[in-house]
C-alpha cells in the first residue's frame, strides 16, 4: 500500500489522538499516538506527513505508519534514553532490595512470586488497553492502571509504557503514576523494616 501525503489538522495531547487532512482531498482521517513514528514525542499541527490507511476491527478508517515527510525512521525523543536508563536502574535496585530482604529477614519467598505475577498482569492490562485504544473498544480506566501500579505492578507498567509506547506522554497520567511508584516502594521499605507488620499483612491473604 502506497503512502499518502497529508497535513496534521488536529491533535489532542491529553487523549493521544488527532486527525490528518489528505492533501489529495477527502475527509480527515483519525490517527493515534501509537501510529506516529516521527522524531518529536507529540505531533505538531500543520506539519506535513506521510501515512498509510488501515481499518480497525469496527471498520473505521485510520492512519498508520505516520511520519513527517522526509523522516523515514523514528528517532528517540530528547531525554527518552535517560528515562529508560533511570527506569531500568530503579527496577533493578528495587528487586535487588526485595531479594536482599528475603535473604536477611524471615519474609517468605512468596513475596517474589507475588511481584512476578502482579507485574505480568499489569503488563497485560496495558497491552489490552493499547489494543482497545487502537480498535475503539472499551478502555481500561486510568484509576485501574494506577491501582495495579500501587499494589506492586509498577515495574510491569514501566516496561509496557516504554515497549508499547502507551501512556508514555500524557503528563497528568505520568505524574500520578510516579506517585504510585514512590508510595509502593516507600511502603515496602517500611514494611520490611517492620517485619512483624509485613507478616500480619501477608497472613491476611
Amino acid at each position: 500500500m502506497a503512502y499518502i501525503k497529508g497535513k496534521i489538522a488536529a491533535w489532542n495531547n491529553e487523549k493521544g489522538f488527532g486527525f490528518i487532512t489528505p492533501l489529495q482531498g477527502g475527509k480527515d482521517i483519525f490517527f493515534h499516538i501509537s501510529a506516529f513514528n516521527a522524531s518529536n514525542t507529540n505531533p505538531t499541527l500543520n506539519r506535513l506527513v506521510n501515512y498509510k490507511v488501515s481499518k480497525d476491527k469496527t471498520g473505521r478508517l485510520n492512519a498508520i505508519n505516520v511520519s513527517y515527510i522526509g523522516e523515514k525512521t523514528k528517532k528517540s525523543p530528547s531525554g527518552t534514553g535517560k528515562n529508560q536508563y533511570f527506569s531500568i536502574l530503579l527496577i533493578s535496585l528495587f528487586f535487588l532490595f526485595v531479594i536482599a530482604s528475603l535473604i536477611m529477614t524471615n519474609i517468605p519467598a512468596l513475596v517474589i512470586f507475588y511481584y512476578l505475577i502482579i507485574n505480568a498482569i499489569t503488563f497485560l492490562i496495558y497491552l489490552w488497553d493499547k489494543s482497545a485504544a487502537r480498535t475503539g473498544r472499551w478502555r481500561t480506566p486510568e484509576s485501574t492502571l494506577h491501582f495495579w501500579s500501587l499494589i506492586g505492578g509498577w515495574a510491569g507498567a514501566i516496561i509496557a509504557q516504554q515497549t508499547l509506547r502507551h501512556k508514555s506522554t500524557k503528563q497528568s497520567f505520568r505524574f500520578i503514576f510516579w506517585i504510585t511508584v514512590l508510595l509502593h516502594i516507600s511502603g515496602y521499605v517500611y514494611l520490611t523494616m517492620n517485619e512483624a507488620i509485613l507478616h500480619k499483612f501477608l497472613s491476611a491473604f
